[in-house]
């Protein structure tokens, strides 16, 4: 995934609701009537950031019966993860306190 994805990823998940239903997702299939009772938010909202989260590949839908069941891109997330972790940085040369050689 080039840098450019990553940052579209990261930007899609910058929005509050879509946060809040990842969040929700966790490591679990939601069905879409749970998660908007459970968000308290309007079925029509919820369903509009799952297009959206389902469309960048954040998430899979599955679906059971009448149902429209969602759950993480486990793998997908596992990439955004190690890329938002922290990482051993070289120290700056100790001559330029600026950290220009």
């Amino acid at each position: 995934m080039t840098v450019e994805e990553q940052a579209l990823l990261i930007r899609i998940l910058g929005h509050p609701v879509r946060l809040r239903i990842v969040t929700e997702l966790g490591d679990r299939c939601v069905c879409v009537k749970e998660m908007w009772q459970h968000l308290c938010l309007p079925q029509a909202v919820v369903s509009q950031h799952l297009k959206v989260l389902k469309e960048s590949g954040i998430v899979t839908a599955r679906r059971e019966g009448t149902r429209v069941c969602y759950s993480l891109q486990a793998e997908l997330m596992a990439e955004l993860v190690t890329v938002l972790s922290p990482r051993k940085v070289p120290a700056p040369c100790a001559s330029d306190p600026s950290g220009r050689q």
